[in-house]
């Protein structure tokens, strides 16, 4: 009679055993779920202050995932993206030069907007109050094809003011940066990049309300680690990449 008893203890203990196992080999297959490596982060180079914050918090929520972020101007990192940069994602300044890549970025989404300013260094010792002084003092731009220099010359233009650059930047920091060392008397940047800066003062010119940048981000076809461009992607929607993005100045997409 108590062979049966011990059978059916046997078989208890065999199905118990068997049920960790498939515990165990369950947990790799969740944690494999977790997003790794590295997400190539392509960005224009107004977004590099709110960009690095965005990157520490979606490391913080991916502890497995680096964020490598490259900043340049748009057209810069359009032209790298279309000759075969290994990028992940591409945030460009305006939706000219994404649509530069749209093999590549077929579905960009616009998450900021962006306007200009008239950066001038501290004291601003050439007296710059609006636009028209442009063309007495030494002023730099972004070059044309950069989409703070496309925005640049329409402001101009809507206000009936032909300014000669002493220099065209290929983007928005190079232009800052001279006119903080005063290389420069006046600069045309946005908004974004004089918020919490010392060195520099800003002008808000009128008609700037009218010139907005309209900024696209886009996880790329060819995306070396697709799933976490994806997920770098929606963190950027997200109310904390929000958050971000507004504290740094940018407007809601």
């Amino acid at each position: 009679m108590r062979r049966p008893l011990r059978t059916a203890a046997l078989a208890i203990a065999t199905l118990a055993a068997l049920a960790g196992c498939a515990a165990q080999s369950a947990e790799p297959a969740a944690s494999g779920d977790a997003l790794s490596g590295t997400v190539e982060v392509y960005a224009a180079a107004s977004l590099q202050r709110s960009f690095d914050e965005i990157a520490r918090a979606f490391e913080a929520a991916h502890p497995g995932v680096t964020v490598s972020p490259v900043y340049d101007g748009s057209s810069t990192l359009a032209t790298q993206i279309a000759e075969g940069a290994p990028a992940d994602v591409f945030a460009s300044a305006d939706e000219k030069n994404m649509a530069k890549v749209v093999d590549q970025a077929p579905e960009p989404q616009v998450f900021a907007g962006n306007t200009l300013v008239i950066a001038v260094p501290t004291g601003n010792p050439a007296g710059v109050e609006t636009l028209a002084d442009l063309a007495r003092v030494t002023t730099v731009l972004c070059a044309p094809e950069v989409p703070c220099g496309a925005a640049s010359q329409t402001l101009l233009s809507n206000a009936g003011v032909a300014v000669t650059a002493a220099s065209s930047e290929q983007n928005v920091t190079a232009v800052l940066t001279k006119v903080a060392a005063g290389e420069a008397d006046a600069g045309l940047v946005y908004a974004t990049d004089v918020v919490g800066r010392g060195d520099v003062e800003a002008i808000v010119p009128a008609g700037a309300d009218a010139v907005i940048n309209r900024y696209p981000i886009a996880s790329l076809s060819d995306a070396p680690n697709p799933r976490a461009a994806a997920a770098f992607v929606e963190f950027v929607f997200s109310d904390a990449g929000q958050r971000i993005l507004a504290d740094a100045g940018f407007r809601a997409p």
